[in-house]
């Protein structure tokens, strides 16, 4: 087995739009900032520029961080630039693991299968939101840890296992009084939210993180 994985985790909505891209067979690049998302494109042509920041679509971009609106689009040939004002960014900051992972609850029990079998030890890392940890991070990290538990891991410490229980056993719904959940209704963005409840594990893309890129494992392993 190799050494302790990274996983990312930012359901609101960044890693959901990354596995998102990868499922559909994207080329997806991830980017910690708007000047690295523009010299990263400059680099691909015909490159789709994805993201926010701060809520907000940069100028010049085509789509928002949307994994509704991307899960819509046919042009899947293009190069996919995505940059989030926290999902990415921590994406960026795990990239340096030669175990980094992106994962959501799309493809959680993937990820878990994966884990459980190729790492001794996992660390799971809820995005944050204005120095929150917001619901949806914990509930994705908080079955993912108790799916590795059931199989022989054991929590680094009684937080992590007060997470756990909290979350175990919720029902999809269980992080609708999440900030992320209130931006999204007041934004007028709610196909996210709908996006996101009506998938739950219904891709078995295990996402890894390669320098800038986001690769289904499968696909790194071949290269």
């Amino acid at each position: 087995m190799d050494d302790a994985a990274l996983v990312a985790i930012d359901v609101i909505r960044a890693t959901t739009t990354t596995v998102t891209a990868i499922s559909m067979g994207w080329k997806c690049h991830l980017v910690p900032t708007l000047q690295a998302a523009l010299d990263t494109a400059s680099r691909l042509p015909d490159s789709l520029l994805a993201g926010e920041l701060y809520g907000d679509i940069p100028a010049g971009f085509d789509i928002t961080n949307s994994p509704a609106l991307l899960a819509s689009r046919a042009d899947i040939t293009r190069p996919l630039v995505l940059l989030s004002s926290t999902g990415t960014r921590l994406m960026h900051e795990i990239s340096h693991s030669d175990s980094a992972y992106v994962a959501c609850f799309r493809n959680y029990v993937a990820t878990t299968n994966h884990l459980a079998q190729y790492h001794n030890s996992v660390v799971l890392i809820g995005a944050g939101t204005r120095g929150e940890f917001r619901e949806e991070d914990q509930m994705c990290c908080a079955w993912i840890a108790g799916a590795l538990i059931d199989s022989g891991f054991v929590p680094e410490d009684e937080m992590t296992r007060r997470l756990i229980e909290q979350w175990r056993g919720a029902p999809r719904t269980g992080f609708l009084m999440s900030r992320s959940v209130d931006y999204l209704r007041r934004s007028g963005q709610l196909r996210d939210l709908d996006f996101i409840l009506d998938h739950f594990d219904d891709v078995d893309n295990v996402c890894k993180l390669t320098a800038d890129e986001i690769r289904s494992v499968a696909v790194a392993e071949e290269v």
